[in-house]
């Protein structure tokens, strides 16, 4: 699968030398008290004026800071140190309890991390959860109540190239920074933190720097439809146009699986696959996988050519149609093999921690 190289977007500083431990995801909400998000809203007929947009919200948007640890300058004869880098990233509300929503690889080796409203406005904020699979990660920070104003989501599915959207983060440590664009493009594959694909990534060219991680990226109607997360590799350190965004369908699938256990299940299929002229070829089929249980074979014998009745033609198709389930989910694959096409039911599972 094409995966394009990018760079995440979360600005770091040295800082004092030391050691910072690693953050580890703790336990989620008690799911007999969880509070749900904000609701999904249908795409809204009404374009808000761009001060409007941000003046409803800037206030949800925040800044995450956190101390994570690097290797220090190498000394001969000496043991290799460790120094303390701050670590910089946005985040946004999304419940009155004080859930935040930021990237996975803004937290990652962070020890104490603060979430900020602006000014000196700044206050303790811990790890419910992190997935590097989607590169989400919820934090509940300690603020007054006066200061949470959850964000509303939009379906992410409906977003066109076109669209007018923006971004609010904090770029460069410029606390509530606006820019706007339109969406340049749906359906990208980008690479998460652990090494895996997100699908249906939002390309836009509404420009995203350092330290714009993990704030949201905002339709006309000023709800969420993304969460910034890269920017394409190119010459520059810095934007050129092209930046991701992680679905905000995703984003608010993995929160609320975050909240409620700290951690998130992903669908697997266990396939490796490439396109031909017949549909998508099965080069390798793990072995215990849903795949393979179900009798799918590797070496050119099965060619998978619709999900669920809708026709696909590529590998990163098929692994789009497999993200939109959860484990436990049954599709059913039309496979040919040869010239014998045959509806085979797969009972999707969750992704191994060895996948």
């Amino acid at each position: 699968m094409n995966v394009r190289r990018v760079l995440a977007v979360a600005s770091i500083a040295l800082v004092v030398g030391g050691l910072a431990g690693r953050v580890a995801a703790t336990t989620g909400h008690d799911s007999t008290d969880a509070v749900a998000l904000t609701p999904v809203l249908e795409r809204s007929s009404g374009q808000l004026t761009p001060a409007s947009v941000y003046r409803a919200a800037a206030p949800s948007v925040v800044t995450v800071t956190d101390a994570a640890s690097a290797p220090g300058p190498a000394v001969p004869f000496l043991p290799q140190t460790q120094q303390k880098v701050q670590q910089l990233g946005s985040g946004f509300v999304i419940d009155t309890r004080g859930d935040v929503i930021t990237n996975d690889h803004v937290v990652a080796g962070g020890s104490r991390i603060r979430v900020g409203f602006g000014g000196d406005r700044s206050y303790p904020a811990k790890v419910i959860g992190t997935d590097p699979t989607s590169d989400v990660a919820v934090l509940q920070v300690d603020a007054p109540q006066s200061l949470l104003h959850p964000l509303a989501f939009a379906s992410s599915s409906g977003v066109q190239p076109g669209d007018p959207v923006y971004a609010i983060g904090n770029p460069f440590g410029l606390d509530r920074t606006m820019t706007a664009g339109i969406v340049s493009a749906v359906g990208r594959d980008i690479q998460a933190p652990d090494g895996r694909t997100i699908p249906n990534a939002i390309q836009t060219d509404t420009a995203i720097n350092h330290g714009s991680s993990g704030g949201p990226l905002l339709n006309g109607s000023g709800q969420v439809v993304g969460v910034t997360s890269q920017i394409e590799g190119g010459t520059v350190d810095a934007n050129v146009g092209v930046g991701f965004a992680v679905p905000g369908d995703t984003a608010r699938s993995v929160a609320q699986q975050l909240i409620a256990h700290g951690t998130a299940a992903h669908a697997w299929l266990g396939v490796q696959a490439e396109a031909n002229a017949r549909g998508v070829v099965l080069a390798k089929v793990t072995a215990g996988s849903p795949a393979a249980r179900a009798g799918l074979q590797a070496g050119r014998h099965d060619v998978i050519v619709a999900v669920d009745g809708r026709s696909i033609h590529t590998a990163a198709e098929l692994a789009n149609a497999v993200a939109a389930h959860k484990p436990g989910d049954q599709i059913t694959l039309r496979v040919l093999r040869g010239t014998a096409a045959r509806d085979v039911t797969v009972t999707l599972g969750d992704v191994p921690a060895s996948a």
